[in-house]
């Protein structure tokens, strides 16, 4: 890798591929809103970068966990707590208390 005033790029790439471009467009990688010239841009940075790689893969892990975190369902003891007590805040409001 070579390094410019605009940061560490990829010998052979084009300027603007320097790790900064790269990791602002990470996360467009990561839900495949690249083209498919921009995909082959980023995936060969990843390929020669180790930085971009590690910050590449820690922003699909937790991409992952959020995904995972989302699709799960509060307990319905929970969900009946929450509920009463939007509730009790709503009948306060409207009271003007």
């Amino acid at each position: 890798m070579s390094h410019d005033q605009q940061g560490p790029s990829v010998q052979g790439s084009t300027p603007d591929t320097d790790c900064s471009e790269v990791l602002g467009r990470v996360f467009f990688f990561l839900d495949n809103e690249l083209d498919q010239a921009g995909c082959a841009e980023i995936q060969h940075h990843l390929d020669e970068c180790g930085p971009c790689l590690a910050r590449y893969d820690l922003e699909r892990t937790v991409k992952t966990l959020v995904a995972r975190s989302c699709s799960e369902v509060a307990p319905e003891g929970l969900r009946q707590r929450v509920q009463l007590s939007i509730r009790q805040v709503q009948i306060q409001i409207s009271r003007g208390e």
